[in-house]
């Protein structure tokens, strides 16, 4: 789903980077209402691990891939606001050092798989979560239809930005067809592993899970045959434990991810490819300016052995996205702190 640089106009190209960084900016400022000490370095993983995942593109159909895009499994993890954040820290390091997704075209990425997918899969599950039995099943089945419904919405959100700045003359029903027939299929995909992701989390730290607050189901006993809310003692409540068994769990997943089983991944294709060269709107696709990178393509420069180059590249991915997205989130933190103390 990454969009290259030449398949939008550079002026439509522009008004999406607006948005984006629009977005980007209000969502720095709801992320603090999001963030706490606990939940800082979580947001960091979260990034980490979206970038790890997407290295493992699945197939989908013959000759077609997909990969996560992360929009619905960072918004349920961790917050819509800070959601958006994640998956533009996730694109911005894949582009600036991976030459995945243009560098023109970022503000495309951002809001199509960024912003579109938080907005529409975080609404479905809310409301979903809404009408569901108030338990952590009901939060991983919604996780699931969120998931599913945001990769599809996404495909759309592109292909209206393609009706309006196209660089080629394909028919927009045409791409809108063939963009969301595939992405419905990668949308399985991604559901099932986000509802994975979800659960296992809400399995060892429901706590830490921002879709799950206020989601446990009160005690039941049972008086005269009838189930009725028990009335618990009052006491003062168990502080959280320390997150620090999860992430380190989760970074060790996310370097396994990226610098193993990543080797193993489709080499077919995505969705986006597959629907540009099929219909041809890739014929004004341009070089990415940071294709020379010693990253580019995901891969080591001058290391020949392909697995080796390509498990490197995928630890350092990591590395780096962890860093950057944990420090980003750190700030945003503090800032929130340093706010809630000038108020007082």
């Amino acid at each position: 789903m990454h969009v290259p640089d030449g398949f939008i106009n550079a002026p439509v190209s522009a008004v999406a980077g607006v948005v984006a960084a629009g977005a980007v900016a209000v969502s720095l400022r709801g992320a603090r209402r999001e963030l706490d000490e606990r939940t800082a370095p979580l947001a960091g993983l979260v990034a980490a691990f979206i970038f790890a995942v997407q290295m493992l593109n699945f197939p989908v159909a013959t000759g077609t891939s997909g990969h996560l895009l992360g929009g619905a499994l960072a918004a349920i993890l961790v917050g819509p606001w800070t959601g958006v954040l994640c998956v533009a820290v996730v694109l911005l390091m894949q582009g600036i050092l991976f030459a995945d997704g243009g560098l023109t075209a970022l503000g495309v990425n951002i809001t199509v798989m960024g912003v579109v997918t938080v907005v529409v899969a975080y609404a479905l599950f809310r409301g979903l979560v809404l009408v569901l039995p108030r338990t952590r099943r009901s939060v991983t089945a919604a996780s699931f239809v969120a998931a599913l419904v945001s990769v599809p919405a996404s495909a759309a959100a592109f292909t209206l930005i393609y009706a309006i700045g196209g660089t080629t003359d394909v028919p927009t029903s045409k791409v809108l067809t063939a963009m969301v027939g595939v992405h419905f299929l990668i949308g399985i995909g991604e559901a099932v592993i986000t509802m994975l992701t979800v659960g296992a989390v809400i399995a060892v730290r429901p706590d830490l899970v921002f879709g799950a607050r206020g989601l446990t189901t009160p005690l039941k006993l049972r008086v005269d045959g009838e189930l009725v809310d028990a009335q618990a003692p009052a006491a003062a409540p168990a502080a959280p434990g320390s997150p620090r068994k999860l992430w380190i769990g989760g970074v060790v997943t996310a370097l396994v991810l990226a610098g193993f089983v990543s080797f193993y991944a489709s080499a077919s294709p995505d969705g986006l490819e597959k629907v540009a060269a099929d219909k041809g709107i890739d014929a004004k696709v341009e070089e990415h300016a940071a294709a020379g990178s010693p990253l580019a393509d995901y891969g080591i420069k001058d290391v020949s052995n392909a697995r080796l180059s390509g498990g490197l590249a995928g630890v350092i991915g990591v590395g780096v996205t962890l860093a950057v997205g944990t420090g980003a989130f750190w700030v945003v933190r503090r800032r929130r702190t340093h706010q809630e103390a000038a108020a007082a």
